[in-house]
C-alpha cells in the first residue's frame, strides 16, 4: 500500500480514522495553552521522523497535546522530547540535543522516531480500538525501514504496538514474547534486538521511576549493539 516513508507520512497527516482523536487534536489547537498562545498549532496526526536508512528505531506512545500536536513533529516541544533528543545527541544519533519544531535544523542519523498512535489522545490514553486503527502506519514503517537492527520501545503501549506491527505478537506464543521491563533486551527471530524502556513522561521522570542514568543506559546499549 505504501511505497515510501513519504507516502506513509502523507497518509498519517490526512488520517481521520478516529473521530474522537480528530476532535480532540483540533480542539487543543484552537484553545492552545497560554504559554503558546501566539503559535499556530499543527492540530493533526503526527508522522514519524528520521533517517530512512536507520538501524535504530524508537517507538513511543503518542504525540503530546501541546508537544507534537503543537509542533507537528513526534517527541517535540515537551519534556519527553527533551529527554529523548538529548540522549540521541549524546550517543551520536542526532546533530543537536533538542527538538523545538519542524524547521529547527534537527537531523537524525541512523535513527528513526515514531509512535504507536499518531494523534494526541485525551489524558494520553488512546483506546484499544484507536491503537488498532493506527497500527497500519507503524506496520508500513517497519516494512520500509529495512535496515533496522535495534528497536527501543518506550513504554508498554509502544512495546505491544511494535510487537504487533512487526508480526511477533501473532507468531510467538505468549510465553515466548519478549517481556516488558526497563532495560529488558531480547534478540528476536530474524536478528532484531528489542530493548524496553519506561516512557520518559513527567509521571516517570518526576517521581524517579525513570532516572537519567537508567535512560542513558538504554541508548548506550543501543549504540554498543550497533557499533
Amino acid at each position: 500500500m505504501f511505497g515510501t516513508l513519504q507516502q506513509v507520512a502523507r497518509a498519517v497527516i490526512d488520517c481521520e480514522r478516529c473521530p474522537r482523536l480528530v476532535r480532540y487534536c483540533r480542539q487543543v489547537a484552537r484553545q492552545r495553552r497560554r504559554a503558546f498562545r501566539d503559535q499556530v498549532y499543527w492540530g493533526r496526526p503526527v508522522p514519524g521522523f528520521g533517517d530512512k536508512e536507520a538501524r535504530l528505531l524508537i517507538v513511543g506512545l503518542a504525540p503530546a497535546a501541546h508537544g507534537g500536536n503543537r509542533t507537528g513533529r513526534v517527541f517535540t516541544g515537551d519534556s519527553s522530547g527533551n529527554w529523548l533528543y538529548e540522549a540521541l545527541h549524546r550517543y551520536g544519533f542526532s546533530n543537536r540535543p533538542d527538538s523545538t519544531g519542524r524547521d529547527d535544523g534537527l537531523i537524525l542519523t541512523d535513527c528513526y522516531v515514531t509512535a504507536a498512535a499518531r494523534c494526541a489522545p485525551p489524558a494520553n490514553r488512546p483506546t484499544r480500538r484507536e491503537l488498532d486503527a493506527c497500527r497500519r502506519y507503524l506496520q508500513a514503517e517497519v516494512a520500509l525501514l529495512r535496515r533496522v537492527e535495534v528497536v527501543a520501545a518506550l513504554g508498554r503501549i509502544a512495546w505491544e504496538g511494535w510487537l504487533k506491527a512487526a508480526g511477533f505478537w501473532e507468531t510467538l506464543p505468549a510465553r515466548q514474547r519478549p517481556p516488558f521491563a526497563h532495560g529488558a533486551e531480547t534478540l528476536l527471530p530474524g536478528g532484531t534486538t528489542l530493548i524496553c524502556s519506561y516512557h520518559p513522561s513527567r509521571q516517570n521522570t518526576n517521581t524517579g521511576r525513570l532516572t537519567r542514568p537508567m535512560w542513558h543506559a538504554i541508548f548506550l546499549r543501543a549504540r554498543a549493539l550497533l557499533g
